[in-house]
């Protein structure tokens, strides 16, 4: 629940509902009623989103997705895939979402059941409460979305869904391993433009990231995330909440296992640069450190990665107790976990100029796993 000391997720003012009239049409056909204009918010991400009361007095969040440019719109029907696949789940299941309430496929618009005052994974993590035991339900339920299908317990006389997507996934995205597009070159930040090109230009890590692809196109493929990240993690009434399914795909469970566990690496890099070592808000976690010696750096880099094995291994034994992994799943979690250094590094360096130590500090993280998987 949100107090003083623990916010609730940071709130942004919507996209006005008079130019997305199809927000409303979808509340309507729902018979939630429409919106109501005041207390409307929405929250961060890339997707326009509304979060609110209905006229009928329903707390509800909507959010659309965007469409490819051939019109389609793959991103609706895996997440729709998703909710056919654990509508499936029986009661109790460690897997939890929020209730999907229904969807346009036309629009691209979903509505979901607000969890109020619950807070995003990130938040949870930079303000040093995502602790051992939420690690471990974490684990439980990632371990639960990949046995969807095969699990026991699941209703057999659940209504058949669209078909799972079993493309490739596209990060990362072997095409800009030899070189960046134009196209994208325009959109991206100079720090971004200058992250990947540690990524081109290490000859190592091309040939480690190809052989990654390699080990996952002949790895036993499950139901997965693909996008899993701190903040696609929701905490309510202290009960864990898995959200985001537009990336769900057949796909090697490892994916999902190593951007866990990159996600605590990269929260340990960022901790170098906190002014104690370890984050405790948001604005400590980009304190810029520029003025550390390198027996500080690796002072602090050492303590931040002590501090976060723990909730490693509580993810993993949660999810040790829900399947039983491949042979081969721990290792290709460990290069899948040093890409996720390298993706979380371009994606934080959007809004600079020039990289800081903490991006140079998660590539070095990152390279020694894609190298070396076998021995981290």
């Amino acid at each position: 629940m949100a107090t003083a000391d623990a916010p609730a997720l940071i709130r942004f003012r919507p996209t006005g509902l008079d130019t997305a009239p199809e927000v409303n049409a979808l509340l309507e056909r729902l018979g939630l009623g429409a919106f109501a204009p005041d207390g409307l918010t929405a929250f961060g991400g890339r997707n326009d989103n509304w979060a609110g009361t209905t006229t009928l007095g329903r707390q509800v969040f909507v959010k659309t997705v965007a469409r490819a440019t051939d019109g389609s719109r793959p991103e609706i029907d895996r997440a729709l895939a998703f909710e056919a696949s654990a509508a499936r789940l029986p009661s109790g299941s460690p897997l939890r979402t929020p209730e999907h309430l229904g969807t346009d496929r036309e629009s691209a618009v979903s509505a979901f059941r607000l969890l109020p005052g619950s807070r995003s994974g990130s938040e949870v993590a930079l303000d040093g409460d995502f602790d051992e035991a939420l690690c471990r339900e974490a684990g439980r339920a990632v371990a639960t979305l990949h046995t969807l299908g095969t699990a026991a317990g699941e209703d057999p006389d659940a209504a058949p869904g669209p078909a799972i997507d079993t493309a490739e996934a596209p990060l990362p995205p072997m095409r800009w391993l030899r070189a960046f597009p134009w196209s994208e070159v325009q959109d991206r930040s100079m720090a971004q433009i200058a992250a990947w090109k540690l990524v081109q230009d290490d000859a190592e890590v091309v040939a480690a990231l190809h052989r990654l692809r390699e080990r996952e196109r002949t790895a036993p493929h499950t139901p997965a995330h693909c996008d899993l990240r701190f903040d696609q993690f929701l905490v309510h009434d202290g009960r864990l909440y898995l959200c985001d399914w537009e990336e769900f795909r057949l796909a090697d469970p490892a994916r999902d296992v190593g951007a866990f566990v990159g996600e605590w690496l990269f929260q340990a890099t960022y901790s170098v640069f906190a002014p104690t070592g370890e984050p405790t808000s948001a604005k400590d976690a980009v304190a810029p450190g520029f003025d550390l010696s390198h027996e500080e750096i690796v002072e602090r880099g050492a303590a931040g990665l002590r501090h976060h094995i723990p909730r490693i291994a509580a993810f993993w034994q949660g999810y040790t107790e829900c399947r039983t992994p491949d042979p081969e799943l721990a290792e290709r979690a460990v290069g899948f976990a040093g890409w996720h250094l390298y993706d979380r590094l371009i994606a934080t360096a959007q809004a600079h100029a020039v990289l800081n130590p903490v991006a140079r500090a998660a590539a070095g993280i990152g390279r020694t796993l894609l190298l070396n998987p076998a021995g981290a």
